[in-house]
This record gives C-alpha cells, sequence and structure tokens, in this order.
C-alpha cells in the first residue's frame, strides 16, 4: 500500500484520519509536536503501519525537511494548524505558524518526495466566509467565496478575525504554492466550518477539549441550564465525515485541484440540546429542558450553502446532527472533567 505524510497527528480532525488510514491498510508516518504526543498515538494503534516523528515549531524554517526526506511518500495529509483563541500575539501564534507552515510541508515535499502525487490540505468554512454576509439570507456560501479580511485584519483582530484570516492566507499559500512552483503534485484542500463529533485523539480531561466540541462540554456541565447560548455560524460537519472527506479526497483522481466545502448543513444549539436531553435521561439535572430560552436560529434567517461538489466528489453521506450530538457526548463522558 502507498506510503502517507499526516501532519498533525494528535489533533481532533487528524486522529480519525489517521485511523482510516491505518483501517484502509497505508503506511503513515505522522508528526506531532512533543515526545509526550508521540508516545500516546504509539500506544493507542501498536503493531500498526506507522512512524511518529516530532516537528515542535510548525513555522521553523525547514521544520518539515527530515520528514519530507522519508523514503517512498506517495501522499501527504496536511491538517497541523492552531485552532483556538488562548494566543497573545496573532502574528507568531497565530499567522506565521498556519502560513509558513503550509509553505514550509510544501517547499519540503517538492524537494526531498519527488513521489508525492497529491497534498490535501486541511483548510476551513473561515477562509470562505465573509463576515458582512453572515446575516444576509440571501448569500449563498460556496468554494467559489474567499473570506474578504486581509491580513492585517488577522493582526488586529478579534480573535475570530484573526483565526479566519490564518485559514485564509494558509489555503491562498497552498494554491499560490502550486501555481507558481508547478511541483509534481496537485492540492485539494478540505473546508469544514465548525466541526463537532467523538473524539478519537488523547485528552486529559475535559478542560483540553478543542475549541468546536466545547459547546457539548458546557452543556453536559450544566452551562446552559437556564439559557441555551445563540449557535455561532450556524453551518456544522461531523469530524468523521471530515477525515472521509480528506481520504476520498486524496484516492480520487477527480478531486486534484479542487476546493471542497464539507459541510453537512445546519445546526442549532438548540437542536443540540433536544438531541441530548433525549439520548441520556441521566443527565437531566444538567441539561436545559424545552422551555429554557435561547439557542434557535436567527429570526431573519440564515445565509445559504452549496455543497454538492463535496457530496458528488467526495461522496459524502453527511452524519445528521442529532448522531453526531448523541456521539460527541457519549465519548466526552469517557474523558475525566
Amino acid at each position: 500500500m502507498p506510503k502517507v505524510l499526516l501532519t498533525g497527528g494528535s489533533g481532533f480532525i487528524a486522529a480519525h484520519v489517521l485511523e482510516i488510514l491505518l483501517q484502509k491498510g497505508y503506511e503513515v508516518v505522522t508528526t506531532v509536536r512533543s515526545e509526550a504526543k508521540a508516545s500516546q498515538i504509539t500506544a493507542k494503534h501498536p503493531g500498526a503501519k506507522l512512524s511518529v516523528v516530532v516537528v515542535p515549531d510548525l513555522a521553523a524554517p525547514g521544520a518539515f525537511d527530515e520528514v519530507a526526506k522519508t523514503p517512498g511518500l506517495d501522499y501527504v495529509q496536511h491538517t497541523a494548524s492552531p485552532f483556538h483563541f488562548r494566543w497573545t500575539d496573532a502574528r507568531t501564534e497565530l499567522l506565521d505558524p498556519a502560513i509558513n507552515g503550509t509553505n514550509s510541508v510544501l517547499k519540503a515535499i517538492a524537494t526531498y518526495a519527488p513521489g508525492v502525487k497529491r497534498v490535501v490540505v486541511t483548510s476551513s468554512f473561515a477562509a470562505i466566509i465573509s463576515e458582512a454576509e453572515l446575516s444576509n439570507p440571501s448569500k449563498t456560501f460556496s468554494e467559489a467565496d474567499w473570506n474578504p479580511s486581509t491580513y492585517e485584519d488577522g493582526l488586529r483582530g478579534p480573535p475570530p478575525t484573526s483565526y479566519r484570516v490564518s485559514k485564509k492566507y494558509a489555503e491562498k499559500a497552498a494554491w499560490d504554492f502550486v501555481a507558481e512552483q508547478k511541483p509534481g503534485f496537485d492540492v485539494a484542500t478540505i473546508c469544514p466550518p465548525l466541526v463537532f463529533g467523538p473524539l478519537a485523539h488523547h485528552l486529559d480531561s475535559l478542560a483540553d477539549i478543542n475549541t468546536s466540541n466545547s459547546r457539548f462540554v458546557d452543556l453536559i456541565q450544566g452551562k446552559w441550564k437556564s439559557e441555551i447560548p445563540p449557535g455561532g455560524v450556524f453551518l456544522w460537519v461531523d469530524v468523521r465525515d471530515v477525515a472521509l472527506a480528506h481520504v476520498n479526497a486524496m484516492e480520487r483522481p477527480e478531486a486534484g485541484g479542487q476546493r471542497f466545502f464539507t459541510t453537512a448543513g445546519y445546526y442549532s444549539n438548540r437542536e443540540i440540546a433536544r438531541a441530548v436531553r433525549e439520548a441520556f435521561p441521566d443527565l437531566a439535572d444538567k441539561l436545559p429542558t424545552e422551555d429554557v430560552p435561547g439557542g434557535d436560529y436567527p429570526p431573519e434567517g440564515t445565509y445559504k450553502y452549496d455543497n454538492s461538489r463535496a457530496t458528488k466528489v467526495l461522496g459524502i453521506d453527511w452524519i445528521p446532527i442529532a448522531s453526531s450530538a448523541v456521539d460527541t457526548v457519549k465519548s466526552l463522558r469517557q474523558i475525566p472533567a
């Protein structure tokens, strides 16, 4: 079977990508930022055709040069990029790691791994979104859209804007690299909105939960008991569908050179609360009842979306929100508080 380089293998999405790749028989080389994370991945997959390499700083020059020299690489899944709002300096902790990390991977592959046929890059709806259009019910977002925010907007914040800018410019870096350098590989990008779903990566406690799933922790810890918070961007996808999209985008020839808006559709926090309440009666004292206010769609409606390319080309049969919510909570209840 072919050999795949997976960056950021301890991440929420990447851990699911890793599971699919190993289940399908691929040999995988994955990178993480610490020896502790390397040990956790190795322990979870005993006997697998898997090696783990520590790359501590994504933004460092030549960060991926050594791992790119791994003999026989056929594909690359580049998922490593920061997604949190706990930084103090947007340039050094968010923008540079995302943008320089992408450039570093692509340059290393072009230089040292001539056998690579395709690089799949984890981007985001953040690279598509226009904040000014989020309240426009006549707007339809698709792969044709690019976030209009500038690098300078990212430096100034606020944190959600800075994150969105980091994803835009990291994805742009991939497309620009292919256009300008004309390497021996092509690129496909995966652009999910909020990603929910069960965990496949190691967590020491629920305090370390990824940003998208933090709403489920708040829900089961009673923080929605008296009021359900607003939903945010109202588009979502299950992590297992995102992982499958990554692998299918790697395997399917027609996916090369394409951008994929991978969303299952709309969600509201009220729908999430309802699904969890019905599935977990033992959590009733923590969960909001049906008459608790909040968590609905905006009265003016939401923008529209077009996910037809991902549905057709990648063959995704999207997991529904109720199933994802229940599976997420089942997973979280296995983690120490």
